[in-house]
């Protein structure tokens, strides 16, 4: 299955692109997600805490992702 995958901030420099399609076998979770970005993009593996949001809601690992879904990648955000 193919999800459009958008990422932000440093995620966009460590990717190179704002935005990928992403083939996905299905059921797949939020967590089989940020290990398989993380097996294709390794230096992802330095931010273990961005955040994932499914279709413009934040979303914890167990979320199962579905055929077309947009999933955006938000690394931590710091400042005051």
């Amino acid at each position: 299955m193919q999800v459009q995958v958008l990422f932000f901030g440093i995620t966009t420099d460590i990717v190179g692109q704002k935005s990928i399609q992403f083939d996905f076998l299905a059921g797949m979770t939020v967590a089989d997600i940020k290990q398989k970005l993380s097996e294709v993009y390794p230096k992802l593996k330095d931010y273990k805490s961005f955040s994932v949001a499914v279709n413009m809601e934040y979303a914890t690992d167990e979320i199962a992702i579905n055929a077309n879904d947009v999933i955006a990648i938000i690394p931590p955000v710091s400042g005051g």
